[in-house]
């Protein structure tokens, strides 16, 4: 968890002080870029409002992934937990530091697919821990029954 977050961080740090805001440096052509945005709200800029609430939620992920930590029963469910965990954290480290601050700052985003959407290492860990998550839960999991007849 320690160590998504420091990349977070570092990820962060190196787009602010290297990039322009709002200007694309290609990497993969129009495919892939760098492009830095500061975002008040959730994924797709979605509750631009609601930004105490998801500091509160991020912290709240990042607790609840801590203590999960504690009660992992394999080694197959480390990995899902602490990019969870790694994401959630960085991301409200973001909230908390970053300008406007309190509760309020802006998460950095600068990976950008497609102009689909922009996102950041924290993001990253999110998504895919949710989704090795998910495989463990349905594929791993060894306390999982097997249905009736």
């Amino acid at each position: 968890m320690a160590g998504w977050i420091a990349l977070d961080q570092l990820s962060k740090w190196w787009v602010v002080e290297n990039l322009e805001p709002a200007t694309a440096y290609p990497v993969l052509g129009d495919w892939f870029r760098l492009y830095l945005i500061r975002n008040s709200g959730a994924a797709f800029s979605f509750g631009t409002d609601l930004t105490p609430v998801l500091a509160i939620l991020q912290l709240c992920a990042a607790v609840a992934c801590i203590v999960l930590s504690f009660r992992i029963r394999t080694r197959f469910a480390i990995w899902p937990i602490a990019l969870i965990g790694g994401g959630a954290a960085g991301n409200f480290i973001d909230r908390v530091f970053r300008a406007p601050g309190g509760l309020h700052g802006h998460v950095v985003d600068f990976f950008s697919f497609w102009d689909f959407a922009i996102f950041n290492v924290a993001d990253v860990g999110i998504t895919v821990g949710v989704a090795l998550y998910m495989c463990y839960v349905i594929f791993i999991d060894p306390k999982r029954e097997e249905p009736q007849p």
